[in-house]
């Protein structure tokens, strides 16, 4: 079993350092409101730390699941120098390649392994320790963190150098992006027609229209349920880092910056921490307009 940190205990973060500790795991958090830092410690086997520096003291592995760029510097410039020699840092926050590249090139430089590990799968994944996590590193890095990781997670890829990891979940949120709108106008197209919704539902998604947000949130779409799974403002996030990626790359990417048009027009209507398939209010609010 391996010594542990886990900085950020948000939606995702807590369970996932939950289930290092089920595992076995000498497990130290922290988060920077310290009272789910300590919260955390009244459900599971670990110490709540008052400090970054405190829970990476001695740490083999360091996780992180943050925010955004600003809040994965921050926590990584406490954390890096506190690192012992040999240790790895894990990011687990969805951030921009750019910052991960950085982030490997300052913690090689101080003796320290570095993997950009982005995760899919939302809260449900993380509670049911069923993510998916995307990789970017040098392969003994993902070697040495993978058998800790794989407590919460259903399956791994490493897909590369430093960024590819980040890479990798840009690839699929752009996808999902443009799977949620197209479900969004098939259901939307449906109530319209005057066609039963589960019956459409049941005829389609044994073929070529399959997906995971056709079989799990068809049903809430319709009655209007939005608090599941992805908030929508993290989403734009992710489109924002996708969309500045694209312009740096030279890929087009036309239909995510039109579905993350229509995500602002959710924002609008109060929905920010609404679930990412609320892309059909946006269709029935005009219905009523």
């Amino acid at each position: 079993m391996a010594v542990v940190a886990f900085l950020g205990l948000g939606v995702m973060g807590f369970p996932m350092a939950g289930h290092l500790s089920k595992a076995g795991h000498d497990v130290r958090v922290w988060n920077r409101t310290a009272a789910k830092a300590r919260d955390w410690a009244t459900r599971y086997d670990g110490a709540a730390c008052d400090s970054v520096e405190a829970a990476v003291d001695g740490a083999d592995c360091v996780f992180m699941c943050l925010g955004d760029d600003p809040d994965v510097r921050v926590v990584a410039d406490l954390a890096l120098p506190a690192m012992k020699s040999g240790a790895a840092l894990v990011d687990h926050t969805t951030a921009s390649a750019e910052l991960a590249r950085q982030l490997a090139e300052t913690a090689k430089v101080m003796g320290i392994g570095f993997l950009d590990a982005p995760v899919s799968g939302g809260q449900a994944g993380a509670e049911n320790g069923q993510l998916s996590i995307m990789c970017g590193g040098e392969t003994e890095v993902f070697a040495k963190a993978e058998a800790i990781m794989s407590c919460y997670a259903k399956a791994m890829v490493h897909a590369g150098p430093a960024g590819a990891g980040q890479l990798t979940k840009m690839v699929n949120q752009i996808c999902i992006a443009g799977v949620v709108q197209g479900l969004a106008e098939g259901l939307h197209f449906a109530k319209r027609a005057g066609l039963d919704p589960e019956t459409v539902i049941s005829a389609v998604s044994k073929g070529a229209a399959q997906s995971w947000q056709m079989e799990n949130r068809w049903q809430t779409m319709v009655n209007g349920e939005f608090n599941f799974g992805f908030a929508v403002n993290w989403m734009r996030k992710d489109l924002r880092i996708a969309l500045e990626e694209a312009r740096s790359n030279g890929a087009r990417l036309p239909a995510a910056a039109l579905v993350d048009q229509f995500y602002a027009e959710i924002e609008a209507m109060g929905g920010d921490r609404w679930d990412t398939s609320s892309l059909i209010a946006r269709l029935e609010n005009a219905d009523r307009t």
